[in-house]
């Protein structure tokens, strides 16, 4: 029996990859069922909640998220992420029921991403980052507000 060169491996791994079932990459950054529970839990450990609010399909949001944020969140920072146009049920900062969207218009959220920085009750603690003002000088921007937030929080 003939052993199958490189290319027709390939081109088997390529029809398998083709037809096998897509499966939904999980999401990179929690989207909250209560920002108030969220917020106290982040108080309780001496810690801000970051609030990324963003817009689907917006291609500066999945750069704070992917480059900024994910990272920020792997080192122990809590973060969270609050869609804009969402209309899920929500628990605002103040425990009551609300969406994203109209939890966005509320806070005056008018540019994706805006970054909050808040302690129990949505407090913020530091001033908030809206959209990406220096590409070059968003994390410096981002680690600034998110060290004066902690020291707030603590």
């Amino acid at each position: 029996m003939k052993q199958p060169n490189r290319r027709e491996l390939l081109l088997a791994a390529l029809g398998a990859a083709a037809v096998a079932p897509a499966r939904a990459a999980p999401p990179l950054l929690p989207a909250p069922s209560s920002l108030a529970a969220e917020a106290a839990d982040a108080q309780g450990r001496g810690r801000a909640l970051v609030v990324m609010f963003s817009l689907p399909g917006c291609p500066w949001c999945k750069l704070v998220r992917e480059s900024y944020l994910v990272p920020l969140r792997a080192e122990g920072q809590p973060v969270v992420e609050v869609d804009t146009t969402g209309a899920g049920a929500l628990a605002g900062f103040d425990g009551a029921p609300t969406t994203g969207l109209q939890l966005s218009a509320r806070l005056g959220i008018r540019v994706t991403p805006t970054v909050l920085f808040v302690g129990r009750g949505g407090r913020e603690l530091a001033p908030r980052l809206p959209g990406v003002p220096l590409p070059d000088f968003y994390g410096a921007y981002l680690q600034e507000r998110v060290d004066a937030a902690n020291r707030a929080a603590g």
